[in-house]
This record gives structure tokens, sequence and C-alpha cells, in this order.
């Protein structure tokens, strides 16, 4: 009798120097469905889908798929076995076109074994077509946007054919309409019984695409349920042990004077936009993708160059031409992408802690490494971050733990003022959850907080006050008691406060 299931992994452990990663886990995918694997970071979802795909070897353990018992030694063979992933990492080839990085290793041939140019356009156009991506084959990879990147790589994933796609983080860098791209690709991949493999943080995305949800905690399998027998909360509680009473811990703090004052600030992207930020706010920037969010913080931080404006901090006006000069005036920028623009991927953690507060530990010509690690110890408990050791290389830690060591690296710095750009994308609802509790205890202590964010219930429940961006302008701020879903879209989208009131 046929099986069920399309692919079955048991008895999967996975050791690396100080960590097991996996402790005899299981998953069973049943054929033509959409299984979610969920658990906090750290959990070991993505390591058992890097043994899956021939990333990894697992130490022990068995992977049968389609009914026959398989060994995975690499990629190429998942793939000819019938197993694609979409990698939570992006890794495009920057210089070469969506048609190439789609079909790479895969390009046809003419006659002569060059490259047939012209047929490759046209399947990737064609494929494209199919799955509602409006790109055009022929653009660098470099000019697309981080969504447009995602949105290629899944078309990369589907043109295999496969029998099983792996999706990681699919959506972590994709706008709602996009988001409803992939779910239609999704439905479309389940009627021809392809199965999914769907991994995610986001709750509402597992209740409405997944049929069944396995969850991992701790490198350990928890349980398998369909999702119709689960609530949000009881999914919350089996990935985190414990209950989360509420997401959001926001507090009245004492709101005090103006810290931050921009006047009339342009740039690449934003227009004359000005806005204060006072003591103990949490101030939320909201904005659909292309807002300009990034850039006017980005700018606002010396990263980029400005033409016009002012900024003043504590009623001085200040020049900022690059990051020291805001590290100098009390800032600290957590960036949007921590892998290009955050961490330092070979250095260890200590070193990626300390890196931004360097000159208070030097004496003389020499480095006071042991007040470094005493420092660096206490932030590691303080933020909980899941490492053997300050001496692990960072690149092998999970996301989550990977945005607390930088959120650790501006902390030691002690800012009066704190941007954080998307501070939660990418992470669990536990470590979501402590990293609020820390930005509300900051507030406490008199720090003013700048949040862009892309998850509107994220803005609402953080935010004192919200500033709303379309397309490089400032079209409007909304406080906390004021401010609802429909009304931040609204002027997201470049309708007026009084038309989204009305509307």
């Amino acid at each position: 009798m046929e099986t069920e299931y399309l692919l079955q992994m048991k008895n999967v452990s996975k050791q690396f120097p100080g960590v097991r990663a996996l402790d005899n886990v299981e998953l069973s995918v049943k054929k033509g469905t959409v299984h979610a694997l969920m658990g906090e970071n750290g959990a070991g979802k993505s390591t058992l889908m890097k043994c899956l795909i021939g990333i990894y070897a697992p130490n022990q353990g068995t992977i049968t798929f389609k009914g026959e018992q398989i060994t995975i030694a690499n990629t190429h063979y998942a793939l000819s076995k019938g197993i694609s992933m979409i990698h939570q990492e992006l890794s495009p080839i920057p210089h070469m076109t969506v048609a190439e990085n789609i079909y790479l290793g895969r390009e046809p041939t003419q006659w002569n074994g060059l490259v047939d140019m012209k047929l490759m356009n046209r399947n990737a156009s064609e494929l494209l077509e199919r799955l509602n991506i409006d790109l055009d084959p022929r653009f660098k990879m470099h000019r697309l946007s981080i969504a447009n990147t995602q949105l290629v790589e899944i078309a990369k994933a589907v043109s295999y054919d496969s029998d099983l796609i792996v999706m990681d983080e699919p959506t972590s860098a994709i706008t709602e309409s996009e988001v409803e791209i992939l779910f239609s690709i999704i439905r479309a991949l389940r009627k021809k019984s392809i199965s999914v493999i769907y991994i995610t943080h986001k709750m509402d995305e597992v209740f409405k695409i997944c049929d069944e949800v396995t969850v991992f905690r701790d490198g350990r399998y928890i349980s398998t349920d369909p999702i119709e027998k689960l609530t949000s909360a009881q999914l919350i509680q089996k990935m985190v042990g414990r209950e989360l009473v509420e997401m959001f811990h926001k507090e009245r703090a004492v709101i005090g004077e103006t810290v931050l004052d921009v006047r009339d600030l342009s740039g690449h992207r934003f227009r004359n936009v000005s806005f204060e930020v006072k003591r103990g706010e949490i101030f939320g920037v909201a904005g659909l993708m292309g807002a300009g969010r990034t850039e006017l913080l980005e700018s606002v931080f010396g990263v980029r160059k400005t033409h016009g404006g002012e900024i003043h901090i504590h009623g001085r006006k200040v020049a900022i031409h690059e990051p020291v000069d805001a590290i100098r005036n009390g800032m600290a920028l957590l960036t949007e992408d921590r892998k290009l623009t955050g961490l330092y991927l070979n250095a260890n953690v200590r070193d990626n802690m300390a890196i931004a507060n360097i000159n208070e530990y030097m004496q003389g010509p020499f480095v006071n490494f042991r007040k470094i690690d005493s420092d660096c110890e206490r932030m590691r408990i303080l933020m909980q971050i899941k490492t053997p050791s300050l001496q692990q290389t960072i690149k092998n830690l999970s996301g989550g733990n990977q945005q607390k060591v930088l959120i650790s690296r501006w902390l030691l710095t002690e800012p009066n003022i704190l941007i954080l750009d998307e501070p939660t994308r990418g992470i669990d609802v536990g470590a979501k959850s402590e990293i609020y509790r820390l930005m509300i205890e900051f507030a406490k202590q008199g720090k003013s907080i700048i949040m862009i964010s892309s998850e509107l219930p994220e803005i609402l429940g953080m935010s004192d006050r919200i500033m709303v961006m379309h397309e490089g302008d400032k079209v409007g701020e909304l406080s906390r008691a004021e401010a609802t879903q429909e009304k931040i879209l609204h002027m997201a989208t470049g309708l007026s406060l009084t038309e989204s009131i009305t509307a």
C-alpha cells in the first residue's frame, strides 16, 4: 500500500562543536500539503532543512522520500530527487540577470554549446508570468529590491518542478500584496500534489495557508497537529514552553522634552521631512516598502548624504556627516539588513558586540579585553543570547540571536537615541517579546526610541506616536489613542488623514 507521506525524517540528530542543534527529532509531511515547521530561533528548524537539502550531514537518523530511504550527500542530489529550497538568507549573483539566476547551472544551450540566451529569457518570462511576478528577466539582480529578489528565489525553486519545496521565511522581506502572490503560488502547487514545508514566525500566515504544523523547541521535537485543532495561543505555548499572556507590554512612560528635532530634511528618496522625538518616547515610523523610511533614518544617522535641512539634538544644531558623528551625539542605529550592513559574519560574538564601543576599551595602545569580556557577558545574560561562548563565530548563530547581538552592540554605547529599523524581522515570538520589554525599559530610563516597522500590530502596539510616510513624503502623524490599522494604511497609500477617517 502506498504511504500517504511524501517525506519522513526520523530520529535525526545534528551536533556542532559545543551545541546539540537537533536531538532525535522527526518530521512527516503528507503529499500535496503545506506543512508548517515552527519554533523559536535556535529551535533547529533551519538545521533540519539543511540536513534535508544536503548542506549538512546528520549525525544520526533516516530520511525516507517517496517511499525510498535515501542519503542526501549534497544539494545537487536533493534537487535530482525532487527537493528544492528557498533559503532565509538570500544569495543571488548580483551582476547576472534574473533569468541567469533562475537557471544557473541549467542554462539551455545552442548546437555550438553556447548558452541560448533568447530561449532562457523566454522560459524565465513564461515562468514569471505564470507565477504573476511582474519582473523583466533581463534585469540585473543588483537593480532589484530585497522583495523582488525574494520573488526571484521563489520562482527559481518552482522552476525545478520539485515534489517538495522548502520555504524558509519566504515573506520576511515582501509586502502584503506580494504575500498574496506567494500564497496563490502555494495553492497552485498544492493542487498539483506538490508539498511545501513552510517556516515562518508570522502566526497569521500559518493559519491562513498551512494544513499541519510541527513544533520544535531547543532542538527537540514537541508535536505535530492539524492546524484546525490549534489556536494561536496554544501554538505559541508549544513553541516557547510557556504562555505569553500579552505580546506588547507597553506601559505609559513619562514623555519629556524634545530630544531630537529634524527640520525639512531631504535626501535620497525623501523630501522636506520634519519630526520631533521626545524623551521617554517610542516614535513609530510606518509606510509601505519604498516610502523612504530607511533612507530618512540612515540620513539622520549619517550613513547617507542629505541635501537640505537641519538636525537639532537637545536644542543644539548638530552636523552629522558620518555615523561616528551620530554616535558622538548619543545616537545608535540598528540596520534593517543584519547580514549586509550589521554583522561581521566571520568574527565572533564578543567582537561583534564590542566593535562600536571599542574606543572605550582602549588603555593607551592596548585593548582592555577583560572589560570587553565582562561587558559582553553581561549583555549575553541580559539579552538571553543562545551561544556556547562569546568566542562562537556569529554566522553560526540563529537569526534571532544575531539580532540580539546587534542590539547589545548599541546598548554598550549607552545611547540616548536608539533608531531600530525592523528590529524584530525574522525573530520568533519569544524573542520579540523580550525585545519589546527591553524597548519599554529603555524608554522608562528616559531614552528616545525611533522604530521603523512594516508590521502594523507592532507599530500600533509599541508606539506612543506614529509618523506615516508615502513615496518620500511625510503624510501625517497619529497619536497612540487615534491610530488604527485602517488609518495608517490609508495614509501609507497616499490618502490624506481626512480621507482615511471618512473612508
